[in-house]
């Protein structure tokens, strides 16, 4: 408990406390704005990443913590190997960090999603670190890597679900209608559940080329930026008619901790790849994707910004459904990334027109603003 009064101190000395001095100096007043605040949020998670990003990079070479190409995947894989990985840890600590600068530390849903962000983070963590340190290809045991992840996932939802201070702690909204809402009941729990799991694993499924991943996560937070921040504001809620949900503006500061982190990881990611960041980073970044839906009721628009993550999954399993029913393959490879790099797109190629697809759905995801 008294470390979380540091830390909520630290918050208060970093924004608040200089909010606090406006009635000396007035420029500070802009602290008290969401907005700035993202954009401060942004600039200092990007800068981070690319200061520490190379040293890490390094260490990591200089540890061997490098990346293993599989045999039965694309021949053009198999030069990155020895591909430094891990480098999640580069886009969590720059997050946590740009959090702690500009985040309301009291606000209670800035801290659930740091901690979906570091939990599902270590879980990823454990899994990289039994495939590349202690050389086993199959990492952590599927039942206790999906175990782990339906407990947290578990005890986030059931906190949500208990929230006394949200009205809508067990209602599913659907976009492009006004006033559909689905009171859920304790169904919520489980679909909360099955939301940020499959969230995280549609995540760690796309991170299989250089930039793919991270790009759409960029993306998706673009657009959750958006939607969270009008979501968080009782003005712009009441004028476009969609839920308002007290105290959650301020995890548009989260969303641009997240986008500034994903840019400068991006800068090292992007074809060819200097570094990949393994489970610890999109498991990590997926988790909290999830968590961030469920908390701003957004879970069926996270299925449209993150399409490509929705398709990238199905492509799997209908590739293992159709393999186990009739033993043909739908798809060269899957997930589907590798089936357009096996038809002759190189994988740059994959890279942007999966980014442009992910763009027109983001863009469709904000217009449920409006349209309803």
């Amino acid at each position: 408990m008294r470390v979380l009064q540091r830390q909520q101190g630290w918050g208060k000395l970093l924004y608040k406390l200089l909010y606090s001095a406006h009635d000396f100096f007035s420029p500070v007043n802009v602290f008290r704005y969401i907005t700035f605040r993202t954009a401060l949020a942004v600039i200092s998670a990007m800068l981070l990443s690319l200061f520490i990003g190379p040293r890490i990079i390094t260490w990591l070479k200089k540890i061997s913590i490098t990346q293993q190409i599989r045999d039965d995947g694309p021949q053009t894989h198999i030069k990155k190997s020895g591909t430094p990985t891990m480098g999640g840890i580069i886009i969590i600590a720059c997050i946590v960090l740009s959090v702690l600068m500009w985040g309301d530390l009291e606000n209670m849903y800035v801290w659930i999603m740091v901690l979906s962000l570091i939990g599902y983070g270590v879980i990823g963590l454990l899994d990289d670190y039994l495939k590349v340190i202690r050389k086993n290809p199959k990492g952590l045991r599927a039942w206790y890597k999906f175990g782990a992840q339906i407990l947290l996932a578990l005890a986030i939802g059931l906190f949500l679900y208990m929230n006394p201070k949200d009205p809508y702690n067990d209602v599913l909204s659907i976009p492009f209608f006004k006033r559909w809402l689905f009171d859920l009941g304790w169904f919520y729990i489980p679909f909360s559940i099955l939301v940020i799991v499959g969230s995280s694993n549609a995540v760690n499924l796309t991170d299989g080329i250089d930039g793919l991943a991270i790009g759409l996560v960029g993306i998706a937070l673009l657009a959750n930026m958006i939607l969270v921040y009008i979501s968080g504001n009782a003005k712009f809620a009441q004028y476009l008619q969609v839920l308002h949900l007290p105290g959650t503006g301020e995890l548009t500061v989260v969303c641009g901790a997240m986008l500034g982190a994903s840019l400068g990881f991006l800068w090292f990611n992007s074809y060819p790849a200097d570094v990949f960041m393994g489970d610890v980073g999109s498991l990590g970044l997926g988790g909290s994707l999830g968590t961030l839906a469920i908390i701003t009721k957004h879970e069926i628009v996270l299925a449209l910004v993150g399409g490509i993550f929705v398709i990238e999954t199905l492509s799997v399993v209908f590739q293992v459904a159709s393999f186990k029913l009739t033993g043909k393959r739908i798809f060269k490879m899957a997930p589907i990334h590798h089936h357009f790099e096996l038809k002759g797109w190189h994988e740059s190629k994959v890279i942007v027109r999966f980014w442009i697809v992910g763009i027109m759905l983001a863009l469709l995801s904000i217009a449920t603003l409006k349209l309803r």
